[in-house]
Formats: structure tokens, C-alpha cells, sequence
């Protein structure tokens, strides 16, 4: 076969330094459309975003020539000049990050998800989100390294 073809959904999570809160109501949509669109300008399709205060919730497509790890350093280094402009001089997001892949056959169900961020996060925080995919998608880990 001498086409290369792939459609590789990703559900991304990733928080600022050490969870602070510094996305304010009036920066999220600067900041979910400038992440968009690096997205895009790397070969991604976004189909769901969702900026809270201290965390980003991203289901988009893996580009095809590119690694997660460069996609998502691409992604939030640049993110994080805007956001050091636009929100708090201080601005960064985490070193790290959770790539959970998303088949075609739970989508919809994954977009609601994060949709529904801010009703979601009235029950739960950020981190005992973060664990429940941890444990959903089996990935081991260890707590002192998976926040800074």
C-alpha cells in the first residue's frame, strides 16, 4: 500500500504549574482557540476543548507525522507564550501530561464529557479526575511524579 493513512483521536489532559487556577471566564476562549489553532497549524482536527482554571481537557486527532510527545510540546510551549501575555505574566502549564486514545465508536461520548467540564468539576477535582483515568486506562504511576 503506498498511501499511509490513520485517524487517531486523543483525549489530553494537562494542568497548569502546580494547578493553579490562573485561567480566568474572560482568557478561556482566547486561549481554547489559540490551542486550536497550533493544533491545526500541526496537522490536528480539534473536536472538543475545554480550558478550566487549572487544567485543559483536549480531544483532537494525533497529526500523522508527528510523535504525541513533540505534538504536545509544540502545543503547550507555544500556548504558554500566549498565556504569559493574555492571562498572568507567570503562566506555564505542567511538565507533563495524560494522552488517553479515544476509538470512533465513543466520540460523542468523550465530547459530552468535556463539555460538560464545569458541572463535572462541582462533584470532582481536577486530580481525582486525573486518577480515575489513570486507573480507567490501567496506567501505572507514581503519585510524586505526576504533579508539579
Amino acid at each position: 500500500m503506498p498511501q499511509s493513512l490513520a485517524k487517531v483521536y486523543l483525549h489530553i489532559i494537562f494542568s497548569t504549574k502546580e494547578r493553579n487556577p490562573l485561567v480566568k471566564k474572560e482568557f478561556k476562549s482566547v486561549m481554547e482557540s489559540y490551542i486550536v489553532r497550533v493544533g491545526s497549524d500541526l496537522g490536528s482536527y480539534t473536536e472538543a476543548i475545554y480550558l478550566n482554571p487549572d487544567h485543559l481537557h483536549w480531544l483532537c486527532t494525533l497529526p500523522r507525522t508527528i510523535t504525541i510527545a513533540d505534538f504536545l510540546n509544540k502545543a503547550k510551549s507555544n500556548s504558554s507564550k500566549i498565556g504569559k501575555i493574555q492571562v498572568d505574566r507567570n503562566f506555564s502549564w505542567q511538565n507533563g501530561y495524560g494522552a488517553f486514545s479515544v476509538s470512533q465508536s465513543k466520540l460523542e461520548v468523550v465530547k459530552k464529557y468535556i463539555e460538560n467540564q464545569e458541572e463535572h468539576h462541582q462533584k470532582i477535582s481536577f486530580q481525582d479526575e486525573y486518577r480515575k483515568f489513570l486507573k480507567e486506562y490501567k496506567v501505572e504511576y507514581d503519585e510524586k511524579y505526576v504533579w508539579d
